[in-house]
């Protein structure tokens, strides 16, 4: 399996990690950086045993993931 590219929030109670591409829902939340990530490796393998491993595949694969911020006006 190759690598998944995954994005952590930081929010003021929790942390909230999630997948880039892949299909379906599959989510991973805890009190830190850590734990979120080890919750969403959890779901991962879920999403894995319940749906298989082709539900990972990314195509096309993302090469990289940039987090920006950009104002809207109000």
């Amino acid at each position: 399996m190759s690598p998944i590219k995954i994005i952590v929030e930081r929010h003021p109670d929790t942390y909230v990690a999630y997948p880039l591409g892949i299909k379906g829902v599959v989510v991973g939340e805890g009190d830190s950086y850590e734990t979120a990530v080890a919750d969403l490796k959890s779901a991962l393998r879920f999403h894995v045993d319940t749906f298989g491993a082709d539900t990972l595949a990314v195509d096309p694969p993302i090469i990289e993931a940039f987090v920006a911020e950009a104002g809207v006006p109000a």
